[in-house]
């Protein structure tokens, strides 16, 4: 008993202890440095072979417009699109400071004179189409999640339901976005009638385009997760006599919310694609619109603007997936799921 407690006690003793973390670390370093190499360095070295071949090729070739712009001419771009931004930014609060000076000037002579304040009525900037592109495929995922979240509950939950809605589903589904938009623009150019409206008519016109492109997967993955709840899980909501709703929320919910997040993963992928089509085809302001202006323009830099905006594009879809795994993983019941 005195040798145990004499081993426990060197076994506890801070030099030993600090030995045995220094014997853990090297060991540990091999695999650490291959992890690092393997999530940073290989990807940084695919991005740079990227870039030495695009400079490399984009000098041999010849547009209408001269040659294809390489990386350097694009992040130029890049940075000129963001100095205008700033350019435009600054104008319009020159133009409110003389607008609240005149003002103040009219109040101080008159203080029952009636003022205004003019909207700024400058051209959107770069920086602002994205915002108006991110702010209507919002509207649009949120409205066809709202929508589409229910009915693949109650499809999964009903087979009779299901097979109902499934040739209308299988049907919609492959409608390009581009059939859809003259559609909606009738409706809403009929329907849509206000001499001042809450929202332009262009932004109604592409949200719902895009909700009408986002049902689909969202429907179809609720369904499957929901369908494929365990037996057992439900034979205990039958057993405690759970109601339909509690049943839902506490089991049908949790169980599904993976294909669920499939579904949404997939839908705003989807919307944001088809909001960029929509925007080019219709002249909606926002990205779309950015790189179809571009290329009637056909000045020297149009062709790098255009690209500017293709890597903007896929950077802020890149971006709204990892979003999605992040919300994911935290409404998520199973908290060690790896983000892929």
């Amino acid at each position: 008993m005195n040798a145990y407690i004499t081993a426990t006690k060197n076994l506890l003793n801070p030099a030993t202890l600090a030995r045995l973390r220094g014997a853990l670390s090297w060991q540990l370093l091999p695999k650490l440095t291959t992890a690092i190499a393997r999530s940073l360095l290989v990807p940084l070295l695919a991005i740079a072979l990227f870039l030495g071949l695009w400079a490399a090729t984009a000098k041999n070739i010849q547009t209408s417009l001269g040659d294809l712009p390489g990386p350097v001419q694009v992040w130029g771009q890049a940075i000129s699109l963001v100095q205008e931004h700033r350019t435009e930014r600054r104008k319009a609060d020159e133009f409110y400071a003389r607008q609240e000076q005149r003002n103040a000037e009219k109040l101080a002579e008159d203080p029952t004179a009636e003022v205004k304040i003019r909207p700024y009525t400058g051209k959107p900037t770069f920086i602002d189409q994205i915002g108006t592109s991110l702010l209507t495929v919002a509207t649009g995922f949120i409205i066809a999640s709202l929508i589409a979240i229910p009915i693949g509950i109650v499809c999964g939950m009903s087979a009779t339901l299901y097979t109902a809605l499934n040739p209308l589903i299988q049907i919609f589904k492959p409608v390009s976005p581009l059939a859809w938009l003259p559609l909606v623009t009738m409706v809403v150019s009929a329907l849509y009638v206000s001499d001042d409206p809450l929202f332009a008519k262009s932004f109604v016109t592409s949200a719902i385009t895009v909700t009408l492109c986002c049902l689909w997967p969202t429907i179809i993955n609720t369904t499957v997760g929901v369908s494929s709840v365990s037996k057992d899980l439900l034979n205990v909501s039958r057993v405690l006599r759970l109601g339909w709703f509690t049943k839902t929320m506490k089991i049908v919910l949790p169980s599904a919310i993976p294909m669920m997040f499939t579904g949404m993963r997939l839908s705003l992928g989807i919307g944001w694609m088809v909001l960029i089509a929509a925007e080019m085809l219709a002249q909606n302001p926002g990205l779309g619109k950015f790189v179809w202006d571009e290329f009637q323009n056909g000045s020297s830099n149009s062709l790098a603007r255009i690209m500017v905006a293709v890597f903007t594009i896929g950077l802020v879809g890149f971006a709204l997936d990892r979003g999605m795994l992040l919300l994911q993983r935290r409404v998520s019941w199973d908290k060690n799921a790896v983000l892929r």
